[in-house]
């Protein structure tokens, strides 16, 4: 018997922002191995189990493999053409009846990992013609794109830490070492890290709980959930009341010093130390030794953007960043040059017309729109409310909003009553259990693969791109296909004219983008189509580009697939003012709208903190609900445990391992207690993404560890007004002993 002959394939790892370079080994149409690939530019070796667990995606039985549709209340295999014809049959009498904003679409975070339904999904949106748009951003990152967005002009000029050249690194709300980073792309944080402490440097970490990455830190601070903003505004007076500015050539670039000043002089130390659990002095400590550092660097994350003030602690973590002169300097905060799709690389340099919300507000609550959404968790009230514009119709994109948005129940409830629900989606899980039809996408390794938005957020500037391990099914459309057949049966066309649609409106951006140069350009990507066409005509346009053929040395498609493994683009550089999209040319230091939320802020500081809140945790073999069905991740250890300080376990009578019931928002979810003093006492936490026990849901590993969502006890009511981003952390619970 002959063995068949194993070959090697270069792929990028999309299942979280760490983007590694992969080794996938294949042998008779197998996955045989999966390893760090050591050729890549940018990841250089480093892999994750999550990368391992690909193998596991690709040959999971319970992934689709056709499409779904409901029939006498359960899920039947269905042909492409059936489903096509189910959904227009729903979908058609919503939009005729009750009009387009009687349509939502609501897209999920694995569509940020797939170059087609990243490229693919504002083309549906822009199709569907609704006022409702929702994503998982405005459970996630929404404060820190409004305010890079109103500092810097573009949404996606978030400044990330250089930390090959960093020298004092102050994180606050972040788990790199769980994360690989968040809104900032670092592969092998734990290395980066080592290396930094080996040139003298320090990392200072300020989260409720000391987590992996407060584990390897010189300083932990467990700060009160919630209070960020408090203490990064009292670091700022610190800074200003000291005469500790260093701002260098950024004072020339910056307007609004004396408004910040101003704003932040009411939060000194011994106010906000109450409600941030931190002495006085530790405060000033912190202000310090930022100011005296080299290359000092402030970052924060999900923690910071997951509470009430998130808009005002992203903004801050930025303020200090120009105060201290940390902001484009090397080993600071720096903005990644990307190679394609960042539109601060777009247009006139160092000036723009900045970012507008408010367009239009949500029906029910009056929210207003950020960057075209609306803040998730008013969804359920818009398809629950009767009335001119009320959601009938939904369309879903690799989302599970059941699970990852809080509300409960309630989510179940809203979708059982919509009229049409279709999902873009690999599982029938939690969410797409709902669904009338479901339309599978196909294995990651059946597609090519660019990060259309990561390269935004790198510590070191790449071009990257990796073709399919294995050939697909000629049968399974790429879910750009998907997508654009629902855009062609939105704008009253037939699915059948799905490329006939992808090509007049990629003709329409050429003619838009390129004027009289439009049909040279056209015949330079003929060959091409998809998403493919669009990364090939975004790569020559872009800073590193070809420019079609005025710069033959500069970057295509070509010359990006024929080098496995990328092409490095160098060290972060310098980049103000060019890449600033403000009206006004200059960092906007003090918007308005930030300023008013701030003094809303010291209305805080005379609150009393409730006596127990919860916050989520990241596990590094758990990032988006989907990956608990996947063995390689799902072993081990269970990770649905309710982190407790003894002391707290003590007072209310629960034992390590003891089931404890977690209430709020008028709902229960039981979890088991796991000790640990690595918890501020007063503060609880439990995973996010967990609850896999909902009836009709097929994930049958994750269904043999169900867990306890923690979106069930939260909130739905709470958001960040300015971002309209939901409230996650430090949310007032009730725990208790389980009957």
């Amino acid at each position: 018997m002959t063995t068949p002959q194993e070959s090697s394939h270069y792929r990028i790892c999309p299942l979280c922002e760490a983007c590694c370079g992969l080794e996938v080994r294949t042998a008779g149409g197998k996955v045989t191995a999966i390893r760090g690939a050591e050729h890549d530019v940018f990841s250089r070796g480093y892999i994750c189990p999550k990368a391992v667990a690909l193998k596991d995606l690709h040959e999971d039985p319970d992934r689709l493999r056709t499409p779904m549709i409901k029939r006498d209340g359960r899920h039947v295999p269905a042909s492409w053409q059936e489903a096509f014809a189910e959904i227009e049959r729903r979908l058609r009498p919503v939009i005729d009846t009750h009009g387009r904003d009687a349509v939502a679409l609501a897209f999920g975070n694995p569509s940020a990992h797939k170059m087609g339904l990243l490229l693919y999904s504002p083309r549906l949106a822009k199709s569907a013609g609704s006022k409702n748009v929702y994503s998982a951003s405005t459970l996630d990152q929404m404060p820190k794109q409004l305010s890079s967005g109103l500092m810097f002009g573009s949404w996606l000029s978030i400044a990330v830490p250089d930390i090959a050249r960093c020298d004092h690194l102050l994180i606050l709300g972040a788990n790199p070492m769980a994360s690989n980073g968040s809104l900032w792309t670092v592969p092998d944080f734990r290395g980066k890290a080592k290396a930094l402490h080996g040139r003298g440097g320090r990392i200072v970490v300020i989260d409720p709980r000391r987590t992996e990455t407060a584990a390897i830190a010189d300083a932990h601070h467990a700060i009160r959930p919630g209070s960020d903003a408090l203490l990064l505004a009292a670091m700022a007076q610190v800074l200003f009341s000291e005469g500790r500015l260093r701002l260098g050539r950024l004072e020339a670039l910056t307007q609004g010093l004396d408004a910040v000043r101003a704003a932040v002089a009411p939060f000194t130390p011994e106010r906000v130390a109450a409600r941030c659990g931190l002495a006085p002095e530790a405060i000033r400590t912190l202000a310090r030794e930022l100011a005296a550092a080299r290359h000092p660097c402030v970052y924060g994350r999900l923690g910071t953007c997951t509470q009430r003030f998130g808009s005002v602690a992203s903004w801050l973590v930025d303020v200090l960043n120009v105060l201290v002169g940390a902001l484009d300097a090397p080993g600071g905060a720096m903005f990644p040059k990307a190679p394609a799709f960042a539109s601060n690389t777009r247009g006139k340099p160092g000036i723009g017309g900045g970012i507008t919300t408010g367009r239009h507000r949500s029906r029910v609550s009056g929210a207003p729109e950020v960057l075209g959404e609306l803040p998730m968790t008013l969804l359920p009230e818009e398809i629950e409310t009767p009335g001119p514009g009320q959601v009938r119709a939904l369309i879903t994109v690799a989302s599970n909003p059941a699970l990852s948005a809080p509300g409960g129940s309630r989510w179940a409830d809203a979708l059982a009553q919509l009229d049409c629900l279709v999902s873009v989606d690999v599982y029938l899980n939690e969410t797409t259990r709902h669904a009338h039809v479901i339309l599978p996408g196909r294995s990651p390794l059946e597609d090519a693969h660019y990060d259309v938005a990561f390269p935004q957020f790198s510590d070191r500037n790449h071009a990257r791109y990796s073709a399919p391990v294995f050939e697909p099914d000629a049968d399974h459309p790429p879910e750009w296909q998907t997508i654009m057949a629902l855009a062609a049966l939105l704008r009253g066309r037939p699915a059948s004219d799905a490329l006939a649609l992808d090509d007049e409106l990629t003709a329409d951006e050429i003619r838009r983008v390129a004027g009289e140069r439009a049909d040279a350009v056209a015949r330079a990507v003929r060959d091409r189509v998809g998403p493919e066409r669009l990364l090939d005509l975004a790569l020559r346009a872009g800073p590193y580009g070809d420019r079609f053929g005025l710069q033959p040395d500069g970057l295509n498609l070509d010359k990006l697939a024929a080098t496995p493994g990328g092409i490095d683009l160098g060290e972060l550089q310098p980049r103000l003012p060019d890449m600033l999209r403000t009206p006004s040319g200059h960092i906007e230091l003090a918007p308005q709208a930030l300023l008013d939320d701030l003094r809303a802020a010291l209305a805080e500081l005379d609150t009393v903190a409730p006596a127990m809140v919860i916050i989520g945790r990241r596990d590094v073999r758990s990032n988006n609900s989907w990956m608990h069905n996947l063995p390689t991740l799902a072993k081990g250890p269970e990770r649905c445990t309710l982190l407790l300080h003894p002391a707290d376990a003590t007072r209310l009578q629960l034992a390590d391992g003891a089931p404890a019931r977690i209430s709020g928002s008028g709902r229960t979810v039981v979890a088991p207690v796991e000790l640990s003093n690595d918890m501020r006492p007063g503060v609880a936490c439990l995973p996010h993404g967990w609850g896999h026990d909902r009836p009709g849901a097929q994930l049958r590993v994750a269904g043999e560890r169900p867990g306890a969502s923690l979106n069930d006890v939260l909130d739905e009511n709470l958001r960040d007004p300015l971002s309209g981003n939901a409230v996650l952390s430090g949310v007032a619970v009730e725990i208790a002993p389980a009957a």
